[in-house]
């Protein structure tokens, strides 16, 4: 935590994802829904005509299909860095459930949070940061006042 209350971090790759090749992070998706609730309409409807196409589109996501008696739908996702996100699905057409489902796949499954700085390295120069005037003599930077 800093100063202002909110938590944050230097920029980094998840995982070191990009210096190699790369590696979805999303492990597994539940999808716990209800046979008959009228809440869980969507979630049939994304089973029916979805789920295949996106199990086929990322083959790395291991999918889940939970039909269980319960009042609202869910979908569990859980990553590779052992974060575990549940969103509820109650109400929500099957379009809405596959953006839904897609965003869950591009994400990280860290939490979204302010980055301190927008560069960072493991090894810091000992010279410093370079800027325009680091070769240049220090009269050019120097501002005569007169008054």
């Amino acid at each position: 935590m800093t100063s202002r209350g909110t938590p944050s971090r230097f920029l980094q790759s998840v995982l070191r994802n990009g210096l190699g090749r790369y590696v979805c992070q999303l492990k597994r998706l539940t999808l716990v829904f209800s046979k008959e609730a009228r809440s869980s309409h969507g979630a049939r409807e994304f089973i029916e005509e979805n789920i295949v196409d996106f199990a086929k589109q990322n083959p790395s996501i291991v999918m889940y299909v939970a039909p269980q008696k319960c009042s609202h739908p869910k979908l569990i996702a859980e990553y590779l860095n052992g974060a575990v996100k549940e969103e509820q699905i109650n109400r929500k057409t099957g379009e809405e459930i596959v953006q839904l489902v897609q965003k869950l796949a591009n994400q990280s499954g860290l939490d979204i949070i302010r980055i301190r700085k927008l560069y960072h390295t493991d090894s810091p120069s000992i010279q410093g940061q370079w800027h325009p005037f680091i070769n240049k003599p220090t009269s050019l930077n120097v501002k005569d006042r007169k008054s």
